[in-house]
């Protein structure tokens, strides 16, 4: 008997050539009726519009984010040539993700299995935007606006603050929490292409020297590397 474990940590053939061609996927978040308290407080959630800016209570915090900044940047520069496109986006996916209690690194494995990535991307069902969000929720927690999610800041807030409504809903099982978000739980497809992708954004953190975020300017020396 294959066990869920083994699915999670198992791409399958020819998964890899999808997510490289950037196919949006064709599941969706399924409509289910909210309880008043948890529509109040999934509201709440992503009506605060405070700008993406990363806070630090401390200077090597500050420092950790630049290299993963800088890490994430080189990752993504084949997608986003763009510097300050970019940084504006991997600024954003780090704060929104941050704020919602999640791995940037699993968010951004998602953008990549959802959207490749694409900012315009729309499903065969209609999901929009870089975390492929169904419009449905704008009428339910937002503004009623469903071309309020081609907003990059919108859409990633609006897919975070999803993702953790349903890790909360399954008790933090990730592997039923992602299914729910692609309308196909208890399935092993969706949550395996996920994780699988996910290791591409791995965060390996050190003390040494980075490569600059913006290709433009040097490398900084940062404390305790040579």
């Amino acid at each position: 008997m294959i066990s869920r474990r083994s699915l999670l940590h198992t791409v399958p053939a020819g998964l890899g050539l999808a997510l490289a061609g950037g196919r949006a996927q064709a599941g969706a978040q399924v409509e289910e009726p909210l309880a008043d308290s948890v529509r109040t407080a999934l509201t709440a959630a992503v009506a605060n519009g405070a700008p993406p800016v990363p806070d630090f209570a401390t200077v090597d915090a500050r420092l950790q984010y630049l290299r993963w900044l800088g890490q994430m940047s080189h990752k993504l520069q084949r997608r986003t040539p763009d510097w300050n496109e970019r940084k504006e986006f991997l600024q954003t996916v780090w704060y929104e993700s941050k704020r919602a209690g999640l791995d940037p690194g699993l968010v951004l494995g998602l953008v990549q299995v959802e959207s490749g990535f694409r900012k315009f991307a729309v499903s065969v069902v209609g999901a929009r935007g870089y975390m492929q969000v169904m419009p449905f929720w704008t009428r339910l927690i937002g503004n009623g606006d469903p071309s309020a999610l081609f907003h990059m800041q919108t859409n990633l807030r609006f897919g975070c603050v999803i993702l953790r409504h349903y890790l909360d809903r399954e008790g933090g099982d990730l592997y039923f929490a992602l299914g729910r978000y692609n309308g196909s739980r208890g399935q092993a497809q969706y949550p395996r292409a996920v994780l699988g992708a996910g290791r591409n954004w791995v965060f390996v953190d050190s003390p040494l020297p980075e490569r600059s975020p913006d290709p433009g300017r040097p490398a900084e020396k940062v404390p305790g590397g040579p």
